[in-house]
């Protein structure tokens, strides 16, 4: 896994790539949830300062963790963003964006034909549950949306380097690329701090506006 983090890095083009060295804690009520060792486990206010002294010496004009909820669960992701969100508050970072997923986007792709792929029963099934899918955020409650589709390509390849994680004949593997580029091409964050107040997302992380309305 450590080699496959390395390799997807790279593809990325990630300049500094630090380690912290916890367990991975598994999926949620796996009883890797309560090993020691594990991220789930580890004591936030220590981890967090480890990550703020990073932070420090980078410093960043913002951080990114994931949602409250971690995207879809994984205890891991919940924990990246306990984590992320003191480490910024040690750190002094005042801009922190939770990387979510568009729930509504999400239930759309549900219906979406993807041509040359044969819908099995098990996919079917996948589908039936992605269209009442509580995973994500509402659109109404994203502040900013990331066109991503011009470097689709670089992040697919990062995807695949996560072999034992995501196979050659997965569903995110076999999607054509016009596919993956609708799927993926565009990533979705809300912004600590503020509301959307029923406006469009805004389209970069670095810009600051005066619209964004404090909650």
């Amino acid at each position: 896994r450590e080699q496959e983090l390395r390799d997807a890095a790279e593809v990325l083009g990630v300049d500094r790539l630090e380690i912290l060295g916890y367990r991975d804690s598994g999926m949620d009520g796996e009883p890797s949830n309560d090993d020691p060792e594990c991220f789930w486990q580890a004591d936030v206010e220590a981890a967090a300062a480890r990550v703020a002294e990073i932070l420090g010496e980078e410093s960043p004009d913002l951080l990114t963790v994931y949602d409250s909820h971690g995207g879809y669960g994984h205890p891991d992701h919940i924990q990246v963003h306990r984590v992320g969100v003191r480490a910024a508050e040690l750190a002094g970072v005042t801009r922190v964006f939770e990387a979510t997923r568009n729930r509504d986007a999400m239930r759309a792709m549900a219906d979406l034909d993807i041509e040359g792929i044969e819908i099995d029963e098990d996919m079917a099934l996948d589908r039936e549950e992605m269209r009442h899918t509580e995973v994500g955020t509402p659109d109404s409650e994203i502040t900013h949306a990331i066109d991503v589709s011009d470097v689709a390509d670089r992040k697919r390849r990062a995807m695949a380097a996560h072999r034992s994680q995501i196979t050659e004949d997965s569903f995110f593997m076999a999607m054509p690329d016009h596919v993956f580029e609708v799927a993926f091409g565009t990533e979705w964050f809300v912004l600590r701090g503020t509301t959307r107040a029923g406006r469009p997302q805004l389209t970069d992380l670095f810009e600051e506006t005066s619209s964004e309305e404090t909650s």
